[in-house]
């Protein structure tokens, strides 16, 4: 990315399986913790949940369930315009405002099934933490 090359599939499976192994981890003890990427399209997201299992399904995203209690997404939405805006105004970051257009191809917001949280940036930061903590007062 840092190269303004958009990164595929092969790229990306590495360190979601990595991710995987991590949340797998702190879910054993029962401890909480926020894992933070872009998973882009469904089957990301369900190699973070499943691991290889995920790969290996007859059908892309046919594991038998679509979320794991305990695990919620954060989609955090916005126009491509907004987006692009901020991106140009930041200094010092690797990914190029040039690559949000492969971002928003690959895209696939979350199904109702998938444990998502949907959050509009048009919002405060303040405002979607509340709500971000509003959500895990009801899950307690």
């Amino acid at each position: 990315m840092s190269r303004g090359e958009p990164l595929t599939d092969q790229d990306r499976l590495p360190w979601l399986l990595k991710l995987h192994d991590i949340i797998q981890r702190e879910m054993s003890p029962g401890r909480n913790a926020i894992v933070v990427c872009s998973a882009l399209r469904r089957l990301y997201r369900q190699v973070l949940l499943f691991g290889s299992k995920a790969l290996t399904s007859s059908e892309p995203g046919s594991v038998a369930t679509c979320s794991l209690p305990g695990v919620w997404f954060l989609f955090l939405y916005g126009t491509y315009d907004m987006i692009h805006t901020r991106m140009v105004a930041r200094r010092g970051h690797f990914m190029q405002p040039d690559l949000l257009r492969s971002q928003f191809e690959v895209l696939e917001p979350p199904a109702p099934e998938e444990n998502a949280i949907l959050l509009d940036i048009r919002r405060s930061t303040d405002d979607i933490c509340r709500e971000i903590q509003e959500h895990l007062r009801q899950l307690s």
